[in-house]
């Protein structure tokens, strides 16, 4: 060994030991702000984002009062126009709903099942199907893309028509007969759309991480699959959540397709309600009714994801 440059690396290493702005020791804290966001833990940051919030009292969801007054408006001018329409010997527009209300909300019910089953799958095989779209085998690779723009771009209710009259009625396996109700039909109906749109987001956020990630990894002798589950996915999250909850919250107000293709959900018991009332008047105060509970349920969702996108931004 050169005895020159014994002095001059522990020179550099004294120096760096005794210079807290420089030293970095391997017990130290990590720090809580930092030029690069995307390397601090994910725990790091949101217990930081959130604490900001809570100090700031901003944290909490609310309902905008513009927002609830709009819809209230438009509620009171549809109770008006039935009351104003409706006869001497008939019930008040109000008594009307809310004698059919446990019947609608037992339809907003099956309405959010559907959501959360037809969402569930759709991101299972579109998290599988986003993977392929970035695979390094140009036949997965391409296959997967044309599944992906296929239902991606196919409308919503043509794929609920195709899985309730191409999907048989029953099926028998082993002797044992198993039928396929109409819900079902329809859960698959809507979740092929959001498999191809979960596809897409996987994709996208993916590919929008910097390439310097990917030859890092690789410097350090990361293989691919390595890079991918403990470098890349990990800043992906944050990426992902705020349209994976737009697509949700856009596929919940879908689900009214399925009174197309004859699912008792909200919508088709909302007709029903109707026809058995057998007063025009009230169609206004009844859809309207039904638009509260879809707003009420939706909106926080849409409010919570723009602040997801303002939390996880990450200026590069």
């Amino acid at each position: 060994m050169n005895p020159d440059r014994r002095p001059a690396r522990a020179c550099s290493s004294a120096q760096h030991d005794h210079n807290p702005a420089v030293a970095l020791r391997w017990n130290a804290p990590l720090p809580d702000t930092t030029d690069m966001p995307v390397l601090l833990p994910m725990a790091a940051r949101v217990s930081g984002d959130a604490a900001a919030e809570r100090r700031a009292g901003t944290w909490t969801l609310r309902l905008g009062p513009a927002h609830g007054l709009a819809l209230l408006l438009v509620f009171v001018v549809g109770c008006g126009v039935a009351q104003a329409q409706a006869g001497a010997g008939n019930p008040s527009v109000l008594a009307t709903i809310w004698k059919w209300t446990p019947l609608l909300l037992r339809g907003f019910v099956f309405n959010l099942a559907i959501s959360v089953v037809a969402m569930g799958a759709g991101t299972l095989a579109g998290m599988m199907l986003g993977f392929a779209q970035i695979s390094l085998l140009p036949p997965v690779r391409g296959g997967a893309r044309f599944v992906t723009q296929f239902f991606r771009n196919a409308p919503w209710l043509v794929l609920l028509f195709y899985c309730m009259f191409l999907l048989p009625f029953q099926v028998t396996i082993l002797g044992v007969t198993i039928p396929i109700p109409d819900w079902l039909k329809a859960t698959l109906g809507l979740a092929l759309p959001v498999m191809a749109n979960v596809s897409e987001i996987v994709r996208g956020a993916v590919q929008s991480i910097p390439t310097a990630q990917w030859e890092s990894s690789a410097s350090l002798a990361f293989n691919r699959r390595q890079t991918m589950w403990m470098i890349i996915l990990p800043q992906c999250i944050k990426r992902m959540l705020p349209p994976w909850m737009n697509l949700y919250a856009i596929l919940t107000m879908s689900t009214v397709l399925a009174s197309i293709v004859g699912v008792d959900e909200m919508m088709s018991l909302t007709r029903q309600a109707l026809s058995a009332e057998n007063r025009p008047g009230l169609l206004l105060a009844f859809y309207s009714y039904v638009l509260l509970w879809f707003f009420v349920y939706c909106y926080p969702i849409a409010r919570w994801t723009v602040r997801l996108e303002a939390r996880y931004a990450v200026n590069q």
